[in-house]
C-alpha cells in the first residue's frame, strides 16, 4: 500500500509538472503588424488563470474585440476572435509563444487565406534602473519647434496624388489651424500639440458618405515635417512630407 501511494504521487507530479512551468500571459501587450503596407497597432489585455485565458484586443475594426477559447499551455497561448473587414466577419486564430517580456504571435484567418506575424511587448515591463551619476545635471526637455506657417504636402490615394495645404499656428505647445484639399475644406484640426520636434493632431474627414477620424503624427526636421496620417482604428494610413511655403 505504501508503494502504491508513492507511485500515485509520482504520477500526479509528472502530470502537473508542465503546468507548474507555464509562463503567465497576464498583462497588457503592445505590438503592430503590417497590413497592405500599413502598420496596424494592437493592444492585448490578457488575463490567465488555471490555463484559461480571457481578455480583449484594441485596434481591430471592432474594438475592443473579445477573445474566445483562450488557453495557455507551458509557453504557448492560443485564442480566436471575430473581426469585420469590408462588411464581412472573419474568424482570426491567434497562436503565441511567450518569452521574456514579449509574445511572438502568428495569426490569420481560419481557412489560412491570410496571415501575419506580430511581436507584442509587455507594456508594464521596464528596463532595470541605472544608478544615478553623482552630481549629474538635471535633464531638460527639448524646446518645441515652431510650426507656425503654411505647409504643402501630397499623398497617394488609390493611385491619385492628393495635394494638401496645412495652415498652422503654434503657441506654448498648442497647435491650431486648418487643412485644405480634403472633401470638406477647410478642415479644422483638433488637439494639436508640439512636443520637442514632434507634432500630433486629429481631424474629421468624409469619404463615401462616412465621417472618419484621422490621426496625424509628424517629425519636424530642417527639410520639413515627415507626416504619418491614418484612421484611428488603423485600417488605413499613409505617409507624406510637408514643406513650408515661404
Amino acid at each position: 500500500m505504501k508503494y502504491a501511494l508513492r507511485f500515485a504521487a509520482l504520477i500526479a507530479f509528472l502530470v502537473l509538472l508542465p503546468n507548474a512551468n507555464a509562463k503567465d500571459a497576464t498583462g497588457t501587450w503592445k505590438g503592430a503588424f503590417d497590413f497592405q503596407g500599413t502598420s496596424v497597432p494592437l493592444v492585448f489585455h490578457l488575463s490567465s488563470a488555471a490555463g484559461v485565458v480571457t481578455g480583449t484586443i484594441e485596434g481591430l475594426p471592432v474594438t475592443p474585440t473579445e477573445i474566445h477559447e483562450g488557453k495557455a499551455d507551458s509557453d504557448t497561448v492560443t485564442f480566436w476572435v471575430n473581426t469585420d473587414y469590408e462588411g464581412t466577419t472573419y474568424k482570426i486564430v491567434f497562436k503565441g509563444k511567450i518569452g521574456d517580456g514579449e509574445i511572438d504571435f502568428n495569426f490569420g484567418t481560419e481557412d489560412g487565406s491570410w496571415g501575419a506575424d506580430l511581436v507584442a511587448k509587455n507594456s508594464e515591463s521596464s528596463p532595470a534602473a541605472t544608478p544615478a551619476t553623482p552630481a549629474a545635471a538635471p535633464a531638460t526637455a527639448p524646446a518645441a519647434v515652431d510650426v507656425t506657417g503654411n505647409w504643402k504636402a501630397a499623398f497617394d490615394f488609390q493611385g491619385t496624388s492628393v495635394p494638401l495645404v496645412f495652415h498652422l499656428a503654434a503657441k506654448e505647445g498648442v497647435v491650431t489651424g486648418t487643412i485644405e484639399g480634403l472633401a470638406t475644406t477647410p478642415t479644422e484640426i483638433h488637439d494639436g500639440k508640439v512636443d520637442g520636434d514632434t507634432i500630433t493632431f486629429w481631424f474629421n474627414s468624409d469619404y463615401a458618405g462616412t465621417t472618419y477620424k484621422i490621426v496625424g503624427k509628424g517629425k519636424i526636421t530642417a527639410d520639413g515635417i515627415s507626416l504619418a496620417i491614418g484612421t484611428e482604428d488603423g485600417s488605413w494610413g499613409t505617409d507624406m512630407t510637408a514643406t513650408k511655403v515661404i
